[in-house]
């Protein structure tokens, strides 16, 4: 069905291929899982397998691509529109209507689908996928897992032979995830589809796959069975690592196989004295940062945050969690102060709990005394403290600076140099501070490639580097770990771990379980815009089914979350 041949992708400027002599063949019915590094090249196979490549981005390909006998040098992207269906990763950048019945249904009206079939597909996709209930809601009104859903079943109705999704499940929930994974297997096994997929967060994935690519970070390609592939792999999934310390053979793929090879490891650490239940540690007595009270969030008729009390502390990294739509974004954009709000105060202090003084006894820039003497308004109740909404745009940087769940909102200029130089003037930092930021974040980035050439990852770094060029004392993130290969989520980790022991505090919104474990200390979870669960991260992640990551899944009831931790736990090197 899809077939690469001796294939080579160099872009313009670029100083090597993106991919580097790729010999491919997937054949029908298979579901093909794209994996590496970030920034590899993932997309651009994908790409190319939907004749985008050079079609559409520009560059140099060579050698031949063939998906269904159709050779994309001749073969535009229109021309294998009846074919390839495409899912890129931000969803919304693709939509052309207004409701997400209209989505559905605009791929069909283009391909000439008589409208009794194409009444009966979008029926069939809503119940696949679980839109029913969002059939008349405007798209711009819906979260990002749901604009994801929407993105998979716009392309579903049209039932393409090749169905190529990069990042898929990115922005949806553990469950959402499970159910569309779940719909792509029945496709593949009931209907023949072939699936193309790239994903970062293989937990999620890798049991569903009958093959894994491996994109090495030099633009070439292995491939084969998953346990044969990613045991050498430099990207694998938890399960696999612990597979890796605890040396099975073979690798298991899914925490079912896992747990059946887990009896000794779970006595090992029981015997090392590790992993067992523990009180929840007392609240922190220092006065919080950031304080909000009844915080409620109304978009239209939908009540999206509902008289939400929040106190985010200095030293914590707060993780919100819920599933898609429950008001983690809505929470997130009305306590930075650009989000509207309908009701409730926000507001920031300092370590000692009040407002004032040019130094705070951690040594950061009294910004909030500075705020105060300009005359900024203060949120009604909290006895003369700002509201980050009253703050100019300079103030409001150094109090709380938040990474959007799209970081491309956030760049404006034509280079990453660019970007950088004008982060460290508007931040009032020492030259190449942001630039030193990213490449600690993200490795090497070319320093004169545009920002919306970078991968994702790549993106979204660069934006976390702008923001902590200004030290706020809160950093806000909205699914942070998109696009991010489990190197770069670590880096990301430490990154925000630093960032909370200098006095600060982090407070993030993720449906990656694998990174909450390892980055959050305390776990807020959302339903409907409340407040349901609010505790210590461990406590949280190990008492839910859907939150729990795979190693505590595999060694339930020892109560460790991380291969980092059980590593800890035995005294070896993880």
């Amino acid at each position: 069905m899809i077939r690469l041949e001796g294939v080579t992708v160099t872009y313009p400027g670029a100083a090597a291929p993106a991919l580097r002599d790729v010999d491919l063949a997937v054949g029908e019915g298979e579901l093909c899982l794209v994996v590496g590094p970030t920034g590899a090249g993932k997309s651009t196979l994908l790409r190319a397998v939907a004749s985008l490549v050079p079609h559409f981005t520009g560059g140099l390909l060579e050698g031949r691509v063939v998906v269904d006998g159709r050779d994309t040098r001749t073969h535009l992207p229109r021309d294998l529109a009846d074919v390839v269906g495409v899912v890129v990763q931000d969803p919304a950048s693709g939509f052309v209507t207004d409701t997400v019945e209209e989505e559905l249904a605009y791929g069909m009206e283009q391909l000439g689908v008589p409208p009794e079939v194409m009444r009966r597909r979008v029926e069939e996709v809503l119940d696949l996928l679980g839109l029913a209930a969002l059939r008349d809601r405007p798209l711009a009104d819906l979260s990002g897992g749901e604009q994801q859903r929407v993105a998979i079943g716009a392309v579903l109705t049209s039932h393409p032979r090749v169905l190529v999704l990069d990042e898929p499940t990115s922005a949806l929930d553990p469950t959402a995830a499970e159910e569309v994974l779940a719909a792509l297997t029945r496709l593949v096994h009931d209907l023949g589809m072939t699936v193309l997929l790239a994903e970062h967060r293989l937990e999620r994935v890798v049991q569903y796959a009958d093959r894994v690519v491996l994109v090495a970070a030099d633009g070439t390609v292995v491939h084969g069975r998953p346990q044969d592939v990613l045991p050498g792999s430099v990207v694998a999934p938890p399960v696999v690592e612990l597979a890796r310390l605890a040396g099975w053979s073979p690798v298991p793929l899914s925490v079912r196989d896992a747990r059946r090879l887990a009896a000794p490891l779970r006595e090992r650490v029981v015997a090392a004295g590790a992993g067992a239940a523990s009180a929840a540690p007392r609240a922190s007595a220092t006065a919080p940062l950031l304080v909000a009270s009844r915080l409620s969030v109304r978009h239209g008729t939908t009540r999206a945050v509902r008289e939400v009390d929040l106190a985010v502390r200095p030293g914590e990294v707060v993780a919100v969690m819920g599933r898609n739509g429950a008001g983690k974004s809505s929470l997130l954009w009305a306590l930075q102060g650009a989000g509207p709000r309908s009701g409730g105060t926000v507001a920031m202090r300092d370590d000692e709990g009040r407002a004032g003084g040019e130094v705070a006894p951690t040594g950061l820039p009294g910004a909030l005394g500075r705020v105060l003497r300009r005359g900024a308004r203060t949120a009604p109740g909290t006895g003369g403290l700002p509201d980050p909404a009253a703050l100019s745009p300079a103030d409001a940087r150094r109090l709380v600076g938040l990474v959007p769940q799209d970081p491309a909102q956030l760049l404006y200029l034509e280079t990453v140099a660019a970007e950088c130089a004008a982060a460290d003037r508007e931040s009032g930092a020492e030259p190449g501070t942001t630039a030193a930021l990213l490449a600690g974040l993200a490795g090497t980035v070319p320093p004169l490639a545009h920002p919306r050439d970078l991968s994702e990852g790549q993106r979204l770094a660069l934006v976390l580097a702008v923001q902590l060029a200004a030290r706020p004392r809160v950093l806000l993130l909205d699914e942070p770990t998109r696009g991010l290969d489990y190197a770069a989520k670590a880096r990301l980790a430490t990154a925000l771990r630093e960032h909370a022991a200098r006095a600060g505090a982090v407070l993030l919104s993720s449906h990656d379980v694998e990174f909450v474990a390892e980055a959050a200390t305390r776990v807020v979870v959302l339903a409907a815009g409340e407040v349901v669960t609010d505790g210590p991260a461990r406590d949280v992640l190990v008492a839910s089914p859907t939150f729990a990551p795979q190693v505590a899944k595999v060694l339930h009831p020892v109560e460790l979350l991380t291969v980092a931790a059980v590593a800890a736990a035995l005294a070896v090197p993880a």
